[in-house]
């Protein structure tokens, strides 16, 4: 398999993994350009964006050409989605909003094989680059690298963190920033106490088990702030917002040097 790089950086004392969501720019070039960025894992994401299994399939397979490990968020929790993206590669599965115990059960089956899960056994396609593997060898090392990251984004969540954050194979608890503050009340007071609170409890569930803690800062401020707190797989932004962001700003300076020209 190719080495799990988002694994690797952040088990490392004191270290941690930075990453980028890919929502819009399904493009041949988004995986080399990330690659100069030096990113670690990249987010591919299928619930608030436009792409489809086929598109996720095609950015897999040029993300896999660089050093940069793929993560796919599903769109929901359900089997079909789990296993399709992981056969097409992903090392690795975001789930939004996971509420129970249960439902990180059902995510862990559908994500590794026996006997850690049930996914099902379809080898020589895309995720092993089309070459058979050895199934035993395989399978034990898909299930130790690949990365099941779980979304706490509701009150609920919070409620039962100590039995999401318990199970097998849960390996990142990751603060969906706004979903979870529409749920406690409060949207978007990313300064409430209440909010500050909650981070700290996910990032103390995370390190007690020694598991990740990830998030999604959409500015330098941000992320250093949630670094302190613990968080130590970052996704720094998303291609929209950095985009966006960049060319807002580049378009100002082009008016405003053209207003005292």
């Amino acid at each position: 398999m190719k080495p799990n790089r988002a694994r690797q950086a952040a088990s490392r004392p004191g270290s941690y993994a930075v990453g980028h969501m890919v929502m819009e720019f399904a493009t041949p070039g988004i995986a080399k350009i990330c690659e100069a960025a030096g990113l670690d894992f990249v987010l591919i994401d299928m619930e608030h964006g436009p792409l489809e299994i086929p598109q996720v399939a095609r950015m897999i397979a040029w993300f896999k050409a660089t050093g940069i490990s793929p993560f796919v968020r599903v769109p929901a929790s359900e089997y079909h989605f789990v296993a399709r993206v992981m056969d097409a590669g992903a090392q690795g599965v975001m789930a939004p909003n996971v509420r129970t115990a249960e439902q990180a059960r059902l995510l862990n089956d559908a994500m590794r094989y026996a006997p850690d899960g049930n996914r099902g056994l379809g080898l020589g396609t895309a995720h092993n680059d089309f070459v058979r593997p050895d199934p035993v060898a395989y399978m034990a090392e898909a299930n130790r690298e690949n990365l099941l990251i779980c979304q706490i984004e509701s009150s609920q969540a919070l409620e039962n963190l100590d039995e999401i954050a318990d199970v097998n194979g849960v390996d990142c608890l990751w603060v969906g920033h706004m979903d979870l503050t529409q749920s406690m009340g409060i949207v978007g007071q990313l300064d409430h106490p209440d909010f500050l609170s909650a981070l700290a409890s996910v990032a103390q569930a995370a390190r007690a088990r020694g598991k990740f803690a990830g998030i999604q800062p959409g500015s330098l401020r941000q992320a250093v702030e949630w670094l302190a707190i613990g968080y130590n797989l970052i996704s720094y932004s998303a291609d929209i917002g950095v985009y966006g962001a960049a060319l807002a700003s580049g378009v100002a300076e082009v008016r405003e040097h053209g207003r005292l020209s």
